[in-house]
């Protein structure tokens, strides 16, 4: 029986003395990933293209033909009856990270910004009106009410009457 790919990936490795922690640092994938990919373990790795990329680049960093250890891995996954494939196959295009052209004008987008700063702007100044005038408010003395000042004038006056002052 024919040696799996890990098996001609780690036997490649041992022949030309390359460690583990060497392929690790040079291709930043974990030693427990490449050990993975050794032991024919592929359910530890991450899943779908993740797999692929992961055998090529090991693959690389040890002087192995790239095309022949992904074809390799590949007919080692049919054979077991799974793809390998965890993840969906249909595309899935970023929206953050592309080099695709944007779908909305640059003028618009600089409208839509001054806008929003503009509506920030109005709620921080609406906000400090408030704050000041509610401090104000706090500090004023309270103004008696005119029946308050009438009444402790008929009072004053009253004791004057009597004789009190």
């Amino acid at each position: 029986m024919a040696a799996t790919i890990g098996e001609q990936l780690r036997l490649t490795r041992e022949e030309r003395g390359i460690p583990l922690r060497e392929i690790s640092d040079e291709t930043r994938i974990s030693i427990h990933y490449l050990e993975a990919i050794e032991s024919n373990d592929y359910k530890r790795l991450p899943g779908g293209i993740f797999n692929r990329s992961f055998v090529r680049a090991y693959a690389r960093s040890i002087g192995y033909d790239e095309k022949e250890a992904v074809e390799g891995y590949s007919r080692y996954m049919r054979e077991k009856g799974d793809t390998g494939d965890d993840v969906a196959t249909t595309p899935h295009y970023s929206k953050v990270y592309t080099d695709a052209t944007a779908t909305r004008s640059p003028i618009l987008t600089v409208v839509l910004a001054i806008l929003i700063l503009g509506l920030l702007t109005l709620g921080a100044l609406a906000a400090l009106h408030w704050y000041q005038r509610r401090s104000t408010m706090l500090l004023r003395p309270a103004l008696p009410s005119v029946a308050s000042v009438s009444g402790h004038l008929g009072h004053a006056l009253a004791r004057h009457r009597c004789g009190f002052l």
